[in-house]
């Protein structure tokens, strides 16, 4: 667990009905580029050991994350764009992810051009919930034979099945905060031991 996370989650994260956990005055609406520049320092550590050439999320709220993140590793960032046409161009990777938060599915789209099968790739996003978003993700990846080679995730849920889901397709997954529950009538949200195994 990344201790200035959880302190920031605990002090300034809402709780909203349908057990959503709103961090938009730090971290996906107003960011935070001082604690944002420590994610991805920390993301540098946790997967230091891996030969990343690019970084890979989805619009909008991972780039910011990705971005700072990128510095450390001196690479580029590729990000998936949510595209609401039908006719996907024959010159991009393809594929659909539903959002829990937004309630909807979304067509994504690389193009071509920027994955290849030597990219060695960490992807990186905000948030795990239910998983769908990084299973696209990877799909994206793998499709253009480029190996995915960690993910990085910011806030995970781990009352939900994204990490489970993830970790069961044999994918490294590095999340610095889990929030295993959350009470909204106390407002009280509860982190996964840093101790406690997987």
């Amino acid at each position: 667990m990344m201790q200035m996370l959880v302190d920031r989650i605990k002090k300034d994260g809402v709780i909203k009905h349908g057990n959503v956990l709103k961090v938009d005055s730090f971290l996906n609406h107003q960011m935070d580029i001082e604690l944002i520049n420590e994610i991805g320092k920390e993301f540098k550590r946790l997967f230091a050991d891996c030969e990343i050439n690019k970084i890979v999320t989805v619009e909008a709220s991972g780039i910011g994350i990705a971005c700072i993140t990128a510095q450390y590793f001196n690479v580029p960032v590729v990000f998936a764009k949510k595209s609401q046409s039908i006719n996907i161009d024959g010159d991009v990777y393809s594929t659909q992810i539903e959002s829990f938060t937004h309630k909807r599915t979304y067509d994504v789209i690389v193009s071509k051009k920027f994955l290849n099968p030597n990219d060695k790739v960490l992807i990186i996003d905000d948030f795990l919930a239910n998983g769908c978003a990084l299973v696209g993700l990877i799909e994206l990846v793998t499709c253009a034979g480029a190996s995915v080679e960690g993910i990085g995730i910011v806030i995970e849920k781990g009352s939900q099945a994204g990490g489970e889901v993830i970790r069961e397709m044999g994918m490294r997954l590095e999340s610095l905060a889990i929030v295993d529950s959350m009470n909204a009538a106390t407002g009280e949200i509860f982190f996964r031991d840093a101790d406690k195994k997987e």
